[in-house]
């Protein structure tokens, strides 16, 4: 069943991401709406949607819609606009997939979640990092038995840490960078561990800086924020640990699970072979460039298609999303919000 759909937003980052993703999640375009008009119009018919607006309270009320996508940018004061393009849509009736990132504060994230009860409607919030197919297998290998439970994680992404003069949002281009982007690596800090307990953080003098992490689950991790790596350089590495075994992903694409196992027979110091037996070998996927095939297409591997596609199976089945809804999403700001304390102290996130 297609579902019927507005879209706030023609920008260039939907254009190239998340408007192509409609039609493989059975998306009925009706409308769509962009403050500068000529916009909206242009996208209607690149899209093939019905109509176009310039107002989106105006969309909202003329059309019947089931769902709206909301992609836009920054208030003057450097804060998203999604929190009351999202309320304005939910009360309206319908639910809402909104970009990154969601809000600014916790405080805004709980307005929605409080909107949310009151409409009966729901906000999927596009962490594409959690629907990276490379990340979901990651997590379904953690989750195993053989994995025996992740004891930590290391994230390694190339990330500017404001300064303590840097960190006013609504005067800083620095802190509106560092909120665009901390949810990347947070996202996937929440999707595979869960809830932080605890953190602290250094910073380097050119902005690079390394996060130590507690989670409520008892596990440890680092996130390595590495301004100042070369250019040419792969931007991401993710590894988390279990208890004899640990899985890696390289620049989001690559991914190699290390089984429960060992190398050649005969025990340290005697051991002539390297190599242990095939059924422990580590297992190692990446894409082939190839064939026409969706799984090398850029919005299935960063995750965009699988995020509409979630988001459009919740509306036909009438379900809260759990990847990408407020609850993460919440956690993402108190993750945000604890870089407003200074480095070098210990940061309650969830305090039992």
């Amino acid at each position: 069943m297609s579902i019927r759909a507005g879209f706030i937003g023609c920008g260039g980052h939907a254009y190239r991401n998340v408007y192509p993703c409609l039609k493989y999640a059975d998306v009925d375009l009706i409308a769509t709406c962009d403050l500068v008009e000529g916009r909206a119009v242009e996208f209607a018919r690149t899209f093939g949607a019905i109509r176009s607006y310039a107002n989106h309270h105006e969309m909202l009320e003329k059309e019947e819609l089931d769902a709206v996508f909301v992609v836009t940018g920054y208030d003057e004061q450097n804060k998203p606009l999604y929190p009351p393009l999202a309320i304005d849509s939910m009360r309206a009736g319908c639910h809402v997939w909104i970009e990154k990132p969601p809000a600014s504060s916790v405080e805004e994230v709980e307005q929605m979640m409080a909107v949310e009860a009151e409409t009966d409607r729901f906000v999927l919030v596009g962490i594409k990092k959690a629907f990276f197919p490379t990340i979901q297998r990651m997590k379904e290998i953690t989750e195993r038995e053989a994995f025996g439970g992740i004891s930590s994680i290391y994230l390694k992404y190339p990330q500017y840490l404001p300064d303590e003069d840097e960190k006013q949002l609504a005067t800083s281009n620095r802190m509106r960078g560092f909120l665009d982007h901390i949810v990347h690596p947070g996202s996937i800090i929440d999707h595979i561990c869960g809830k932080i307990a605890h953190l602290s953080y250094e910073r380097s003098p050119n902005g690079a800086g390394v996060v130590s992490m507690k989670f409520a689950s008892g596990a440890t991790g680092v996130l390595h924020l590495t301004c100042g790596r070369a250019g040419t350089s792969p931007l991401e590495r993710v590894e988390v640990v279990g208890h004899g075994a640990n899985v890696i992903v390289d620049n989001g694409v690559k991914l190699t699970y290390y089984r429960p196992g060992s190398r050649g027979p005969g025990g340290y110091g005697k051991a002539t072979n390297f190599m242990g037996d095939d059924d422990t070998a580590p297992i190692y996927w990446e894409p082939e460039w190839s064939l026409g095939q969706l799984y090398n297409k850029q919005i299935f591997l960063l995750g965009y298609a699988f995020e509409v596609q979630e988001f459009a199976d919740c509306v036909r089945e009438n379900r809260k999303p759990t990847r990408g809804s407020l609850e993460s999403a919440r956690e993402l700001m108190k993750l945000y919000e604890a870089f407003h304390h200074p480095p070098g102290q210990i940061i309650p996130i969830n305090s039992t």
